[in-house]
């Protein structure tokens, strides 16, 4: 596994949950947070899932599956896509690696399992693709920063550069003749890279970018910059209460590609402009419980989410009835004042058909 990572992340200050697999803190929250925005910081997500599908049908299997235009993808390109049920209601929000002879996965840790056995239950026979779960054979370290190019071009990567990279793209770096994917994002959009990396180079690589002045983070400080983004998560944001509409997850959702699971509900809430309740960010005065109810004049209108604290900065997201209204409204969540916000992951706009 990922022992001699984990032992050297411990020693250099690591508090790792019970069974070993998630790094909480590194003793620096309040600077990675401020870092993350300011500088230039990593995240192990190596706890996150990664599976790969295999076979000459994988794109087009993948293309049924989610939302996004799989088919129109070229190996080197990645995109985010939603696995949705057969009524359009959220699953899971991942990112797809399209590689020469391989799609890859990256999974909510809490939806790894799910998924893998979601979308084998929807393999035929005649089905030229097969599902693996990789993640215990990689790390995922998430760089982000505006200060994440000037860094890792000092990483000595031969004829390779950072900034060669474009969104929406990956590529291969090669070390002891192993391959490693680095792809333009951060699932979070702020700037940066992700790195997948075989674990027989993750002690390595992770130290490379210690040395390097990257900032280490936590899973908890993970959590913060998602809500203070407007990343939506499983179990949270992401349930089968809600579709990727309301979820705004607009820019996700190919409304030309034809027919998926779930596509016939999610095209008709476009068409006939039906969405009935938004995803926020919401600015408070006070502590609030998720999953405590949006008011407006004494009228339930919605309900919170997620909720952190930054210091004296208390932000949270919340499903708000679209009629209620949008950014700027003031509600009441529980005993605190709150104010709707746009968050930069979220869109709520309805899409346009081109006129030939």
């Amino acid at each position: 596994m990922l022992q001699e990572l984990r032992d050297f992340q411990k020693k250099s200050g690591a508090r790792l949950t019970e069974d070993g697999n998630i790094i909480e803190s590194f003793g620096n929250d309040s600077q990675g947070f401020k870092s993350a925005y300011n500088d230039v910081v990593i995240c192990d997500r190596s706890h996150w899932g990664l599976l790969q599908l295999t076979g000459s049908d994988r794109l087009r299997f993948l293309h049924n599956q989610t939302t996004n235009n799989i088919n129109s993808l070229q190996p080197q390109q990645l995109c985010e896509t939603v696995f949705v049920n057969s009524t359009g209601r959220t699953l899971d929000l991942v990112t797809a690696y399209l590689t020469e002879d391989s799609i890859l996965l990256l999974v909510s840790p809490n939806r790894r399992s799910f998924l893998y056995e979601w979308m084998d239950r929807y393999i035929f026979p005649m089905d030229k693709v097969e599902i693996s779960d990789i993640s215990h054979k990689n790390a995922i370290f998430t760089i982000i920063g505006k200060e994440a190019n000037t860094k890792l071009n000092q990483w000595d990567m031969a004829d390779k550069t950072i900034t060669e990279l474009s969104p929406n793209n990956h590529d291969f770096i090669t070390i002891n003749d192993e391959k490693i994917i680095i792809g333009y994002g951060t699932d979070l959009k702020l700037p940066g890279y992700t790195l997948i990396v075989p674990e027989t180079l993750a002690k390595t690589v992770w130290e490379t970018m210690i040395n390097l002045g990257i900032v280490p983070l936590g899973n908890g400080v993970w959590e913060q910059v998602r809500i203070k983004q407007g990343r939506p998560y499983p179990d949270q944001e992401l349930t089968e209460d809600y579709n990727p509409l309301e979820a705004g997850l607009w820019s996700t959702i190919s409304f030309d590609k034809g027919c998926y699971i779930g596509q016939e509900t999610i095209a008709r809430l476009n068409t006939y402009q039906g969405v009935k309740q938004r995803l926020w960010g919401v600015k408070l005065n006070q502590l609030v419980e998720p999953g405590t109810l949006v008011t407006l004049d004494d009228n339930k209108v919605g309900i919170l989410t997620s909720f952190i604290q930054v210091e004296d900065e208390y932000l949270g997201l919340a499903y708000v009835k679209t009629k209620a209204g949008g950014e700027a409204l003031k509600v009441t969540i529980g005993d605190a004042t709150g104010e709707l916000m746009a968050v930069p992951f979220l869109t709520h706009e309805y899409y346009q058909p081109k006129l030939e």
